[in-house]
């Protein structure tokens, strides 16, 4: 089905996996089972990440990406059903940032996924720039179809969760219907999902936290991409 052909091109790091295992054993190598005579110690140093063939994930990042492709999947779905047009819909996404953007526009509308951007590029003086964009919200308050289109660029504001301008030093935060900016941190900004509470982590060492995964997006149009991607879970 087309929902399902989408997701698999949402993450396939992580849809072409049913489970946390099967992930794990195929990054076990023909030598490292010759070695090592034992599929389930192959599977935790792999883990641990002193064996395996590519990159890793932990069971969390892995269980998030997996429940972020599956809440694609599924908002796909509801787009074809409802016939919705989206402000992605029709639009010839060359760039991979783009392409990012429009795979998620759904589910940030429909508040089953709430993404947060990180971008670093330059403004029209040429002043390099940075910050944290909550997606859903500049996707409630602003007409997208500029962006998706190529007529406008997609930066950060002074009124986006963060924004840093490194030529003028001039740095703001501030709260969205969506996410709190928790700077308590020393080492890195926290955003706190308003709705189920959990904290998202910005920081490329740590894990992004519950429910949430940490996605480099290789642009042509921006010097450095990240999007991170929190499934919301309502409290019971």
């Amino acid at each position: 089905m087309e929902e399902d052909q989408a997701a698999a091109a949402f993450d396939s790091s992580v849809t072409d996996f049913h489970t946390y295992e099967d992930f794990l054993d195929s990054q076990i190598t023909s030598l490292d089972l010759y070695y090592l005579e034992d599929e389930e110690l192959a599977r935790q140093l792999v883990e641990l990440g002193y064996r395996g063939s590519g990159s890793v994930l932990k069971r969390e990042e892995f269980e998030a990406r997996k429940a972020a492709a599956e809440a694609f999947r599924l908002s796909m779905r509801n787009h074809l059903n409802s016939g919705l047009t989206l402000a992605s819909a029709g639009k010839e996404l060359k760039d991979n940032f783009l392409r990012a953007l429009a795979e998620r526009e759904e589910a940030n509308r429909s508040g089953k996924m709430t993404s947060i951007i990180f971008i670093r590029d330059q403004n029209s003086l040429g002043q390099e720039i940075s910050g944290y964009i909550d997606y859903s919200h500049r996707l409630r308050s602003e007409d997208f179809e500029p962006y998706f289109s190529g007529k406008k660029r997609f930066l950060p504001k002074p009124t986006d969760l963060s924004f840093y301008n490194w030529k003028t030093q001039v740095s703001v935060s501030n709260t969205t219907a969506n996410y709190q900016v928790i700077a308590e941190n020393s080492t890195s900004l926290l955003f706190q999902n308003r709705r189920d509470r959990k904290m998202v982590n910005v920081d490329p060492k740590a894990s992004p936290g519950d429910n949430s995964s940490r996605s480099p997006i290789q642009s042509d149009l921006y010097m450095h991409v990240v999007i991170f991607d929190h499934i919301t879970r309502m409290k019971v």
